[in-house]
């Protein structure tokens, strides 16, 4: 069985789309659309912007919304998911490339969860930080000791968490963690504590937008970051979106849920080849391939 995959943000690359736009009439009507719906042009920056340019959360995000949704419309017919999931950001392309949300309302919510997520940044100072070598519950209980807004993020694969939180509990919390026999606590470059009790104004903004936004049935069940179960009822799916921002993104559990539910190959769908890197970490029986 078929499990699409799509990336989150970390995966965008100067320059990306660019032969898509230049090659495909399919896709180069798609990012005019795009443009059209975010109202300025967000592919002068993907094709032709700086590294730096791209990092912006308001462009990161909707870029590699726009670059994942439209490589699932520009495989057409070969594109016959048994099953979608999407790291973080990547959620809301594999619902758009499931049907559950239209191409507009998918990029209109990116764009709204991205300007969100960049304000609650600003509110508090806060990062993130990978931590390697050490067991899940290993970290769970050394930031659940912590005084300090400190929580786990992103379950990447085993033996690779990310923790979110205030800077002064990231640090804390990587000082203990390396003491406990991490290999590396490395704090990431981003802007702040995603999905981390942090980002409640955030999710407080897109919950309203997620409210008046339409869902359909998809044509395939999405894995779910909150979750790590297959849903297909369009009112769990947008909770566990409204949820997403908050909560940790449980992705080794969601390929080990699409695994024991007969996926044997996994396409990653976007810029980037991060999620087949981290499958394999998962299960190494797998296939792995992209689009």
């Amino acid at each position: 069985m078929k499990a699409y995959i799509f990336p989150g943000q970390g995966s965008q690359f100067p320059g990306m789309g660019k032969d898509l736009y230049e090659s495909n009439s399919i896709a180069k009507a798609y990012f005019e659309e795009a443009n059209e719906i975010l109202g300025f042009r967000i592919t002068d920056i993907m094709f032709n912007g700086t590294e730096e340019a791209l990092k912006q959360t308001k462009v990161t995000q909707p870029a590699i919304f726009i670059h994942s949704v439209i490589k699932s419309k520009v495989a057409g017919e070969a594109f016959q998911p048994d099953m979608v999931a999407g790291h973080s950001l990547g959620e809301f392309s594999a619902l758009v490339a499931n049907k559950a949300l239209t191409f507009k309302d998918g990029l209109q919510l990116v764009y709204k969860r991205a300007l969100a997520m960049q304000k609650a940044c600003e509110l508090q100072p806060s990062t993130m930080a990978a931590i390697l070598g050490l067991a899940d519950q290993v970290v769970e209980d050394i930031c659940a000791g912590i005084d300090e807004v400190v929580v786990p993020a992103n379950y990447n694969c085993p033996g690779q968490l990310v923790i979110s939180g205030s800077i002064e509990g990231i640090n804390i919390a990587c000082e203990k963690l390396k003491a406990a026999g991490a290999k590396r606590a490395l704090v990431l470059p981003v802007g702040g504590a995603f999905h981390s009790p942090l980002m409640e104004p955030a999710r407080q903004e897109l919950a309203s937008a997620l409210q008046s936004t339409e869902f359909s049935n998809p044509i395939c069940p999405v894995y779910q970051n909150v979750t790590a179960t297959a849903v297909s009822e369009p009112v769990a799916i947008r909770e566990n979106l409204i949820d997403q921002l908050t909560a940790p993104v449980r992705w080794s559990q969601s390929v080990q849920a699409m695994i024991a539910d007969g996926a044997n190959i996994f396409i990653e769908c976007g810029p980037g080849n991060v999620l087949q890197g981290l499958v394999k970490k998962i299960n190494k029986e797998v296939a792995v391939a992209a689009i």
